[in-house]
């Protein structure tokens, strides 16, 4: 049961960016920036990094939610799995393997990232921009994970909503629904 009074029909996330419109409105433009905007990172990679922040903050919601909209980016769903099992052992490149390791860095301190690690990025051809967009994006879903969890959103059961989520969130991203979400609303 959320902690405020959230309409039913929207959980997790867009429960709570609906009811602040105002204060949602730029952390949607920088979420959209960060995951789909411009980027050497594919939009799968970049959501690979929500999930493993999400994932080792314990935010079902989030980490359900990205999980599937990587899978549906990436065509697949074992990358999700085993990243989540153990990075170094995914089937996801070097480089990869490195970014990941930031994000996880930050999602436990931002002082947790070390010289080393940035330093086995760079080696493994990541340039400061991707190591600059992990942090950032690292840090955003922290903010998430943490907004979620704080405020006791609904977290849906079934498979068939975050399936849902993942396609709405390929297709349209981050940005608000033109026609809101009371398409939503159970009949």
């Amino acid at each position: 049961m959320p902690y405020i009074n959230l309409e039913d029909h929207l959980p997790g996330i867009t429960g709570l960016l609906e009811y602040r419109k105002d204060t949602a409105e730029p952390i949607r433009e920088l979420t959209q920036f960060l995951l789909r905007g411009p980027s050497t990172l594919t939009e799968g990679e970049r959501e690979l990094i929500a999930t493993i922040v999400s994932h080792h903050n314990e935010c079902k919601f989030c980490s359900t939610a990205h999980t599937a909209a990587a899978d549906h980016l990436l065509g697949e769903c074992s990358t999700t799995e085993k990243i989540k099992l153990d990075i170094e052992t995914a089937p996801v490149s070097e480089k990869m393997k490195a970014l990941l390791t930031i994000a996880k860095h930050v999602q436990q301190s931002g002082k947790s990232v070390t010289p080393d690690s940035i330093e086995r990025a760079k080696k493994a051809g990541a340039t400061d921009i991707e190591i600059h967009d992990t942090v950032l994006i690292a840090a955003l879903f922290c903010l998430y994970n943490r907004y979620v969890d704080g405020l006791g959103t609904l977290e849906p059961e079934k498979p068939e909503y975050y399936e849902s989520l993942a396609k709405r969130l390929a297709t349209n991203g981050y940005k608000r629904l033109p026609q809101g979400y009371d398409h939503l609303k159970k009949p």
